[in-house]
């Protein structure tokens, strides 16, 4: 085989605490979910060790290689496992500065790819690599529905996760994540712990989870770019099981019962915002 293609899927957070900070960072447990809004990334086998990443979509053309996480992450593989180099193509479909995981999807998907392409079946190393190129990384490496803690690279699996349905509003502007969390620690707002309370009761359906979405950080998005905070209005006037914003934002989600009516929100939905009709996705089930 001398090419794999793979799709790299955004999450959601369904939850997101802040439980306080170790050696400059911020301690997180969170409860995420993948959907299936991806990018495309397809990978070549490339003699001489040597990778390349081609960009398009959503703005990254002129993303700087060194902080391209896809080619950032072929590189690391290469030099873990020894094998021969690719060139990578990133179809991108999720958006920059959203929350969504994009960059973290990215440098997933290049890990499952190139591993699928060189035959590499050490799923723990690939962790490792994985949790050294982001924090949602190593949950993305395999997807589904967790709750992850630490910096992210703590992933528990969430047994017997339903299938959700969302209406995701994407402002055009995005949220630096860096900033959002100064913007955390300046307002210095203590947030209701709602990991452990969603994780109970996803269990018993979405119909019941949906009053335990949160995000701690969801003031400071707010504050940094109001158009959070409009976002989050709109989805709430569908009146959907609940809504939240997602990682550091700036993408807002509700959450809804059925397709049916993330569909009749989507249809209805007359704002600024790109909207996204998705579902939970467990891609290595």
């Amino acid at each position: 085989m001398n090419t794999a293609r793979v799709n790299a899927y955004a999450k959601l957070n369904l939850t997101l605490d802040i439980l306080g900070k170790r050696e400059g960072y911020h301690e997180l447990e969170s409860a995420v979910v993948t959907v299936d809004l991806a990018d495309r990334i397809v990978a070549r086998k490339r003699r001489g060790g040597l990778c390349s990443a081609s960009m398009h979509g959503e703005g990254c053309e002129i993303l700087d290689p060194e902080k391209n996480q896809a080619l950032i992450a072929a590189e690391k593989f290469v030099k873990r496992f020894g094998t021969e180099g690719a060139d990578l193509t990133v179809w991108k479909n999720i958006p920059v500065g959203a929350g969504l995981g994009g960059s973290s999807a990215d440098a997933a998907g290049v890990l499952n790819a190139l591993a699928s392409l060189y035959g590499v079946d050490d799923r723990a190393a690939l962790k490792e690599l994985a949790d050294e190129c982001g924090s949602d990384t190593g949950f993305l490496l395999e997807g589904g529905a967790a709750v992850i803690g630490g910096r992210g690279e703590k992933v528990h699996p969430i047994p017997s996760f339903p299938t959700i349905y969302a209406l995701i509003l994407c402002p055009r502007a995005g949220v630096s994540t860096a900033e959002c969390y100064r913007k955390y620690d300046e307002l210095g707002r203590a947030e209701p712990r709602r990991t452990p309370l969603f994780t109970e009761a996803i269990s018993l359906g979405a119909s019941y989870a949906g009053r335990f979405l949160g995000n701690a950080l969801s003031s400071a998005a707010r504050e940094i770019e109001p158009a959070v905070g409009e976002a989050l209005s709109e989805a709430k006037s569908f009146s959907p099981l609940g809504a939240s914003v997602t990682g550091s934002g700036s993408a807002v989600f509700a959450l809804f019962e059925t397709p049916e009516l993330v569909s009749w929100a989507k249809s209805r939905y007359t704002g600024n915002c790109r909207a996204y009709a998705v579902k939970s996705v467990f891609p290595r089930r």
